[in-house]
């Protein structure tokens, strides 16, 4: 394995709020946006989805709905995917195991992350209640890892139908998959398509996609199973999704550095079982960060396998 350098950057200032098309241009966005984007925007992830040869097929936003790392996206995003994973705002990456409903009729998907029991997740919940009207201000959230695309658009429903809303601002291409909510904070909708028209399912579409995942339902992807059901021979295992860990912040003292190996352990799924300190960077908040990073690794199905990676963390 090539080392892997992490490089404390400068700091840059957070995302700001975008004003909806409807503001007036130099005007900031009122306090309570401001808010509602503050409450939802943690829970908005981007979900990234690769093809059976590890390559990127795609990346599109989506949101946790459960403590246990239930997510939402469109059945587009994961079409032909075999393996994604959803990274959130603060750093976080979950490796998500599969599917758990998809609606092809709908364009959406509930799909199962894999979360720490302890793990204090931030998710969204549904407005079940509300019966929507023409008129009714929402905003769409997206996710703070687009930057200023992700920011909270405020809008009004301008069409309401059975399996069909139509939001009054136009939003970015990034924006389908992101939550539609109300001043709440709740889920009242989900973008499927963005632009100058912004569609959305309401959330009863979603409440009734949700129904049909049953209890004991195994979240699996479609190419997985079928890999499964015909043994063949297992190619040599490589890295489908390796990033580098990050730098921690309260550890960016100039001239800080520090060099240590890890010795990682996969399953015949590419999951990481186990990740060893082989050798100490010499500093247990790089220890820790590289550690919390490697175990979010995953490579190509095999047979089991293990390697060691070294990791160099260095300020500039």
């Amino acid at each position: 394995m090539s080392p892997i350098t992490t490089a404390a950057q400068s700091p840059t200032a957070s995302p700001s709020s975008t004003p909806s098309p409807e503001a007036k241009t130099g005007q900031s966005p009122s306090s309570d946006l401001a808010k509602l984007e503050s409450r939802v925007q943690p829970s908005v992830i981007l979900v990234t989805v690769f093809d059976p040869k590890g390559n990127l097929l795609r990346t599109q936003s989506g949101f946790f709905i459960s403590a246990d790392g239930r997510l939402v996206t469109t059945a587009r995003a994961i079409e032909g995917g075999v393996n994604a994973v959803a990274k959130t705002a603060d750093g976080g990456i979950y490796n998500v195991s599969g599917i758990l409903e998809v609606s092809k009729e709908l364009d959406l998907a509930v799909l199962q992350a894999d979360v720490k029991p302890r793990k204090l997740l931030r998710f969204l919940e549904l407005n079940k209640n509300c019966e929507l009207s023409v008129g009714t201000k929402v905003a769409v959230v997206g996710s703070a890892l687009a930057g200023s695309d992700g920011s909270a658009r405020e809008s009004t429903i301008t069409s309401h139908e059975r399996d069909r809303l139509e939001v009054g601002a136009a939003t970015p291409l990034n924006a389908v998959g992101s939550p539609v909510v109300n001043d709440d904070g709740e889920v009242v909708g989900v973008v499927i398509s963005a632009g100058e028209r912004t569609i959305a399912r309401p959330s009863a579409a979603l409440d009734s996609t949700l129904t049909r995942v049953a209890e004991d339902n195994e979240a699996h992807w479609p190419a997985t199973a079928e890999t499964r059901a015909t043994p063949r021979p297992t190619p040599k295992p490589r890295l489908v999704y390796a990033p580098a860990p990050a730098f921690p912040p309260q550890a960016s003292r100039p001239g800080l550095s520090g060099t240590g190996r890890f010795r990682l352990t996969f399953d015949a799924n590419g999951n990481v079982t186990n990740v060893q300190v082989i050798q100490s960077t010499g500093n247990r908040l790089f220890d820790e960060s590289a550690i919390q990073t490697l175990r979010q690794w995953r490579s190509s199905p095999s047979q089991g396998w293990a390697v060691t990676v070294p990791v160099t963390f260095q300020t500039r």
